[in-house]
């Protein structure tokens, strides 16, 4: 290819890629976390807050008598399911009308359990929503919550970032072959650091190309989904879920009494889906002319839709199926094409050495765009010749240092801040959400306005430590948790798992920190990682 032709798609690659990275780091970075949301969750949980199962048809009387008594109940309900038994205690939240769906704010959350004597006792819940939180930074690349606006820019992001792939691999061909593997370590850092980008960035191809057009699809879902039902269901897909509107002092036409037993429903759906195994019932309209039930599920021999799996929907008088569009194992061939987006996004099939793959993949891709920064920075410093005193360096390679630093490990440090936070808010404080929302900003815009006021150099070993002092929190917890049990903290040996990962951050973050205090006292004097001294100027 003609060296010209090169240089633009050099430029190409290196401009979008610094449109997009930082917001992509935080993309990657949450993103390899949310592979793992249960055990994040049931690890951020107080035990207090967990319900023993029981046989599954004994949580049959709660579900009849709480959503035949309580309306926004009877329009949206949980009851979860674990391991063929049912927790005894439905779920449902409202949502103000005004709100965004996705708006965490715009929602209050309640359950209900059965008294001693059969009553229904209703309880208004404050969930952290920790795991939801993370997913949504994951999601929105940052922002703080999943709108519409939101998902737009994160698609423009996307799409940029497609297009910084395919440029890089532009870039490589005609040194593909040599370069493919070649690391070559020495006193020349920027020659290293390229070659790692590369090698990490042409064997980690596939999967960025998945997740940047998995991701473009995430952001205009609705308007694919609009075409999907035109052009395969005639118009009549969003029919099959769509919920008539509530209506004051409306009489029930069904009575939930008459609904049939969570284990009749759960074979249903097993026997359309072999290998299906449910996870959760979803009540909707039970009352009302359209009830339904959508019975969530897991299947490992197949590709689930969603990262909680697929679900058949169900009429909860009768059994029939009305529809198994979202079904793992049961998809035609149309819906399965674009549920397999949503699984390769979302490592939803393999089991657990597949998540553990994406985790592994997800802080290389964030690695990737870290990196890639660096090189541009160090490509446009003004190097010191022989002879002659110390260059003025450019405003632009400083301000793009100070921002990586303090985006990049500042995400990182409230990132594990907020999670050690789940062992010491719950009985502490009234709205976890928003302390685990401020928790995470404060720390993450301090560290930037941080490394913008001291310079990356000065700022990068500091905040390092701050992200290794954070994540060496969240085991910490979990110590005192087993040494202080009356502390209000707790510890669950099943999820030491949680704990060992986040040791080996720390492990990692510190030898960064070692790592990057060695080259700001040591190296190069006119690198814009070095410590100032006298005589380097910097130009406004």
């Amino acid at each position: 290819m003609r060296a010209d032709y090169i240089r633009i798609y050099k430029s190409v690659h290196t401009w979008t890629g610094i449109i997009c990275g930082l917001a992509l780091f935080i993309a990657f970075y949450t993103g390899a976390l949310t592979v793992f949301k249960e055990p994040l969750r049931r690890w951020s949980t107080p035990p207090l807050e967990v319900v023993q199962p029981v046989p599954m048809d004994d949580v049959q009387p709660l579900i009849a008598k709480t959503l035949s008594s309580i309306p926004a109940a009877s329009r949206g309900a949980v009851i979860q399911l674990e391991g063929g038994k049912a927790v005894p205690r439905l779920e449902w939240e409202v949502r103000d009308p005004k709100a965004d769906d996705h708006d965490e704010s715009g929602k209050r959350y309640y359950t209900a359990m059965l008294g001693a004597q059969g009553d229904v006792q209703v309880s208004e819940q404050h969930p952290s929503r920790l795991v939801e939180f993370i997913d949504v930074l994951h999601r929105v690349v940052g922002l703080p919550t999943d709108s519409d606006p939101n998902r737009w820019i994160m698609g423009v992001i996307s799409a940029l970032y497609f297009v910084a792939l395919v440029s890089g691999v532009v870039i490589l061909l005609p040194s593909l072959v040599k370069d493919f593997f070649a690391l070559r370590v020495g006193r020349n850092l920027k020659r290293m650091w390229l070659d790692a980008h590369n090698v990490v960035g042409i064997v980690s191809l596939p999967f960025h190309l998945v997740m940047a057009l998995s991701a473009l699809v995430f952001a205009y879902h609705d308007q694919i989904y609009e075409v999907q039902d035109k052009l395969v269901h005639d118009g009549k897909w969003a029919q099959t879920f769509a919920r008539p509107p509530a209506k004051p002092n409306q009489a029930p036409v069904h009575n939930p009494a008459d609904m049939l037993m969570p284990s009749q429903l759960t074979r249903i759906v097993k026997d359309a889906a072999p290998g299906f195994e449910p996870t959760r019932l979803h009540y909707t309209g039970v009352t009302g002319p359209k009830p339904m039930v959508r019975v969530w599920g897991t299947n490992p021999e197949a590709i689930s839709p969603r990262a909680s799996g697929g679900f058949a929907a169900l009429d909860p008088y009768t059994g029939k199926v009305l529809s198994a569009d979202y079904l793992s194992g049961g998809q035609n061939t149309p819906n399965l094409i674009i549920s397999s987006f949503f699984a390769l996004h979302m490592a939803s099939f393999g089991g657990v050495a597949v998540w553990w793959l994406y985790f592994l993949l997800g802080l290389a891709g964030a690695w990737l765009f870290y990196s890639g920064n660096l090189l541009w920075v160090e490509t446009r410093r003004r190097a010191q010749r022989k002879g002659t005193g110390m260059p003025v360096q450019r405003r632009d390679t400083a301000l793009m240092s100070a921002a990586t630093v303090g985006v990049c490990i500042g995400c990182v440090a409230g990132v594990s801040l907020t999670l050690a936070a789940a062992k010491w808010l719950p009985g502490r404080v009234d709205n976890l959400a928003a302390w685990h929302v401020g928790i995470y900003y404060t720390v993450f815009f301090a560290s930037v306005a941080w490394a913008f006021r001291r310079g990356a150099p000065r700022a990068a070993v500091p905040l390092l430590g701050l992200a290794a002092a954070c994540t060496a929190a969240i085991p910490l917890s979990s110590l005192l948790g087993w040494l202080l049990p009356d502390s209000g903290l707790w510890a669950d040996g099943s999820l030491l798992g949680v704990d060992v990962t986040a040791l080996v951050g720390v492990l990692a973050l510190v030898w960064m920190a070692r790592a990057t205090a060695r080259r700001v006292r040591h190296g190069p004097e006119d690198s814009v990682w070095s410590m100032p001294r006298d005589g380097v100027a910097t130009r406004a």
